[in-house]
């Protein structure tokens, strides 16, 4: 149902009509298939759907909303689809788009875990993945430019950005640390992210959402009561399995819940913030995956749709696939993989409809709006800094890490050059930025051209 339908507006008015809930959910559903990429690629996909092709969201919001889903612990792509849900269609909008952002991905990746356990590496897969994974080179780039060139409009911060990727990637400063740092610098120097802050950006038209909210101001604070319950409802889903399987079925399972429920308070920053905390227990505490297969696990997610958290769902599989007792192999595997993701994206949704009315309402409040603008230009540099990451790690089998005193930069051996990952990956760069092929065209050319040089 169009919830702008339902209010009455002024003889003559032109009522901007928002899409209906059913039509949303195909968008959702295709951003959810072609999430590929990482936060990076993701947020420049939705972006593309949301912003600028459909025009639901105007660019300030979507930066605002983006700003938000920054600051919380969890994967801030799936946050933002149900922070944007949530916006055009309430509670059940967010729901909708965040569990179809994750389904798609959740699907793949535990039948990808199925064939691994059972038959190991499978060829004509992993080459289609190699194709996936060079694409995504291309697309990232893409996000960079393209979110860069809307959240950088001072000088201030362009400042940010840069620090923050020098911070992350030459220091290895904590993600949460820098996006602090950056929200407390545009809270303290409201000024200096004026324009980047209140729609400085030329062309910044409003979306549909805005024209709706023009008309119909109490909108989005009548949503707020469903948000607060749905946020509450996610608390107790998330909760009550913990603590009744601590109690009731001590073991393997309630040890998945606990420690996944763990990683979704702490993952401030997303999945590589906490990849080694989790490579750590995962393979030396509870010995459910060995190095190895925790690196196989981070390919296979990296290389899928969804967020890169994805890949506690691979460990999670694998615990339950090994554990004692009754329910152990595939269905034990799908058991516990299913309880991993829930333990760690329910929290989202309670973080999102916890916080995302109150957010709303002190949008136009001037400090926070610029220390939300700081926070954006840092995820800037944030998301330059995975793109480099990427590139290093699906470019080159090798890298060197020079060091002086605190500061360590990754470089490339340049003799370790992947040449069929590079070939790929110019191919997707000449689609998308010279010959302007939509990202489905561009994924299915690249994951042809993987299996191709995969079988060959």
């Amino acid at each position: 149902m169009n919830d702008a339908a339902e209010f009455s507006v002024p003889l003559g008015t032109e009522l901007p009509l928002l899409p209906g809930f059913w039509a949303t959910l195909a968008v959702w559903l295709k951003i959810g298939v072609l999430s590929f990429g990482g936060p990076a690629g993701q947020i420049a996909m939705m972006h593309r759907e949301i912003v600028e092709e459909r025009h639901w969201l105007g660019e300030r919001r979507f930066l605002h909303a983006l700003s938000f889903c920054s600051l919380l612990p969890g994967p801030e792509a799936q946050q933002l689809a149900t922070y944007l849900g949530w916006v055009i269609h309430g509670a059940a909008g967010g729901v909708a788009a965040g569990t179809l952002f994750v389904l798609p991905g959740a699907v793949v990746l535990l039948g990808l875990s199925v064939l691994y356990a059972t038959l190991g590496q499978v060829p004509a897969v992993d080459g289609i993945f190699f194709g996936l994974k060079c694409a995504v080179l291309a697309i990232v780039l893409q996000a960079v430019l393209r979110i860069g060139r809307r959240a950088l409009k001072t000088r201030a911060s362009w400042a940010v950005a840069g620090a923050a990727f020098v911070a992350l990637y030459v220091f290895a400063v904590p993600f949460p640390l820098v996006v602090v740092a950056a929200g407390l610098v545009g809270y303290a120097r409201a000024g200096w992210f004026r324009a980047a802050s209140h729609g400085g950006a030329h062309g910044d038209a409003p979306g549909l959402i805005e024209r709706v909210l023009a008309i119909h101001p109490g909108r989005l604070a009548r949503q707020a009561a469903a948000a607060r319950r749905a946020g509450m409802l996610a608390l107790v889903l998330w909760l009550a399995p913990v603590g009744l399987l601590a109690a009731f079925a001590p073991g393997t399972y309630a040890d998945v819940a606990w420690f996944f429920s763990k990683m979704a308070v702490v993952t401030v920053g997303g999945a590589y913030a906490v990849l080694a905390y989790v490579a750590q227990d995962a393979v030396h505490a509870y010995h459910w995956v060995s190095p190895a297969e925790m690196l196989a696990g981070l390919g296979l997610a990296e290389t899928t749709p969804g967020p890169l958290i994805l890949v506690l769902q691979f460990v999670g599989f694998l615990a339950g696939y090994r554990a004692p007792g009754p329910l152990h192999g595939i269905a034990g595997g799908v058991a516990a993989s299913v309880l991993t993701l829930w333990v760690t994206f329910l929290p989202c949704f309670t973080f999102v409809f916890l916080g995302a009315p109150l957010v709303e309402r002190l949008a136009e409040n001037r400090r926070l709006a610029a220390a939300l603008a700081a926070v954006t230009a840092s995820v800037v540099g944030v998301i330059a800094n995975l793109a480099l990451w990427f590139a290093l790690h699906a470019l080159f089998a090798a890298t060197v890490t020079l060091r002086a005193g605190p500061a360590a930069l990754e470089l490339p051996v340049v003799s370790s050059l992947v040449v069929p990952a590079a070939a790929v990956a110019v191919v997707a760069v000449v689609l998308i930025f010279r010959l302007r092929q939509s990202v489905p065209v561009v994924l299915g050319v690249c994951a042809l051209l993987g299996l191709a040089l995969r079988l060959a």
